[in-house]
């Protein structure tokens, strides 16, 4: 019988998601668990020896807080494979690896697990944040963060009403956004310009399920970058509506792949995964692709 060291974020999700019912169906599945909230402050200090993989019940933030634990290791310590439970509300990592079947079929999946290397985007000389998971980005979508921080919860009490809540905004900011000058060097090639929108992004989708690189595959050695200019606001803008009529719509937004990135933005903010950065002077980021880092439990195809 295998062993997992569940880390749960006891704040996201329902009474479907507490504790007691998340370890009742992990073991009925045949696994044992050790529990540890993610609100606990030592809550990966200590990894048994003989647990077989870590298990992460909640949202894209509590797995960045999980991978950032994770990374603070030695390189000598083992590398667990991580097993997804999404209960936050955009769950953007376990859409894009396809981990999107209700809870008893992902946790019977385990069984015959399949593993998936995961890259992550390295970031360089900033203090604030040396790595992401979802992507890193400057214009609407920083802003879009900033106005979500202090939302009353009765208007955004359901994962629904806040993608719905934030999309709505979104749209808002998006139709009153100069679009700001950014300078942009793409594994050497210069794609500098004014823009809306900039994103260097490992996932398909961020923020309220903004699919903005339907293609991309988080394990296949490549950073995918976004670049939407004044020009594509009306673009921009049909797809939000098309998110909030509950469609995809049609992406008019080419990316590029990339394995370094070093750009310089005009404003002020930026985002790094769901974390909200103000600079206070005029900053260089510098991004570049770690292969392979992360190892996710993914269905079997």
């Amino acid at each position: 019988m295998k062993l997992a060291k569940l880390l749960h974020n006891p704040g996201a999700g329902d009474e479907n998601h507490t504790r007691e019912e998340l370890i009742q169906q992990i073991k009925s599945k045949g696994f044992n668990t050790i529990y540890h909230s993610s609100k606990e402050r030592y809550f990966l200090r200590i990894i048994e020896d003989e647990v077989d993989f870590i298990i992460v019940a909640g949202g894209d933030g509590t797995i960045r807080k999980v991978v950032k634990k994770l990374m603070e290791r030695r390189l000598l310590d083992k590398n667990y494979p991580i097993a997804l439970l999404p209960i936050g509300t955009a769950n953007n990592i376990s859409k894009t690896l396809g981990i999107t079947a209700s809870h008893h079929e992902i946790i019977k999946s385990w069984i015959n697990w399949e593993i998936k290397k995961i890259d992550i985007g390295k970031i360089y000389n900033f203090a604030a944040a040396n790595f992401f998971i979802e992507g890193l980005g400057f214009g609407v979508f920083p802003r879009l963060i900033k106005e979500m921080i202090n939302v009353e919860e009765v208007l955004v009490d359901t994962p629904e009403k806040n993608l719905k809540y934030a999309l709505r905004k979104l749209q808002k900011i998006t139709s009153t956004y100069e679009a700001k000058y950014c300078h942009i060097v793409i594994d050497g090639d210069s794609h500098s310009g004014k823009y809306l929108l900039v994103e260097v992004l490992n996932m398909t989708s961020i923020g309220p399920n903004l699919v903005l690189a339907p293609d991309a595959d988080p394990g296949d050695g490549f950073l995918e970058v976004v670049l939407i200019a004044e020009s594509q606001k009306n673009d921009l803008d049909e797809y939000i509506k098309h998110k909030l009529n509950g469609t995809e719509g049609k992406l008019s937004f080419p990316t590029i792949k990339a394995k370094s990135v070093v750009m310089r933005w005009a404003g002020h903010m930026l985002h790094v995964d769901d974390q909200l950065i103000m600079l206070k002077e005029d900053t260089i980021i510098k991004i570049e692709l770690l292969p392979g880092v992360l190892q996710f439990l993914v269905p079997n195809k």
